[in-house]
């Protein structure tokens, strides 16, 4: 199977124009990321980013992102900055980014850059725990063929306000276009990895309804050393501490 990023480079090669440049927008570069940010908030540490969809290569990263991950700029390649994505959130911003390109290529040359896309996911920082960033994109340049050639990239530290949950996709519409919020993602190109497995659903939704192991296991016609199992594997895999704690992360991260 094909390495992540690998996958990554593939979504973006379908909607990327192939020059590496249009008109001279390169020379007011500064001007241009000026008057995009303004439609982005940042409600909290923030750095800004240039990415170059046709050459996969950043071509700005502002000092921002030592604050945020505590990495130096040039540190900051495309590929290292997908590296630091929670593993668990890998596949889930990768079937986005394929929704992404879908929607963008689905819309009139002239409203593409009326939107903004907005994902929440989990980032490793460089003491190698994670925090929760907003992610939000929006389209800065377009080849004649109305493919992409850069997006402009903010992301914002919100590990205050969103600790647990999965990633959520919304395309925002600027300027009077209408948003599409919380989007269904149709065709999953990347397969997601379930936290639980189809039994383990089961035995947590009974303990849900305060069933013991005994009650549990006649119920599903399994030992109760079966069961106790498949608590306690439950319990090591989600790195929690008690029942409790399990219910509460199954039900903020829809395991159940």
């Amino acid at each position: 199977m094909p390495e992540p990023f690998d996958i990554a480079k593939k979504i973006w090669e379908t909607y990327s124009a192939e020059q590496a440049f249009a008109g001279d927008k390169k020379n007011n570069l500064v001007l241009d990321l000026s008057q995009r940010l303004i439609h982005f908030f940042q409600a909290g540490e923030f750095y800004v980013y240039l990415f170059n969809v046709s050459t996969l290569e950043m071509e700005y990263m502002s000092q921002g992102v030592e604050k945020v991950l505590g990495y130096r700029p040039e540190e900051m390649t495309i590929d290292s900055l997908f590296d630091k994505i929670h593993p668990e959130d890998q596949p889930i911003f990768l079937n986005y980014e394929n929704e992404l390109g879908k929607f963008l290529l689905s819309l009139p040359k002239e409203k593409i850059f009326k939107y903004k896309v907005r994902v929440d996911l989990r980032m490793r920082k460089i003491d190698g725990t994670y925090t929760r960033i907003l992610h939000q994109a929006m389209v800065f340049d377009i080849g004649e063929d109305g493919k992409l050639l850069r997006s402009l990239g903010v992301h914002t530290d919100i590990g205050y306000l969103k600790v647990e949950g999965k990633p959520t996709l919304s395309f925002v519409g600027l300027e009077g276009e209408p948003s599409y919020i919380n989007v269904q993602v149709g065709q999953q190109l990347i397969p997601l990895k379930e936290t639980l497995s189809k039994r383990e659903k089961e035995v947590l939704l009974l303990i849900m309804e305060g069933m013991q192991s005994k009650a549990i296991a006649d119920k599903l016609h399994v030992s109760k050393q079966t069961v106790d199992t498949h608590r306690k594997n439950m319990l090591v895999r989600t790195d929690s501490r008690s029942s409790a704690e399990l219910i509460t992360k199954a039900i903020r991260n829809g395991w159940v």
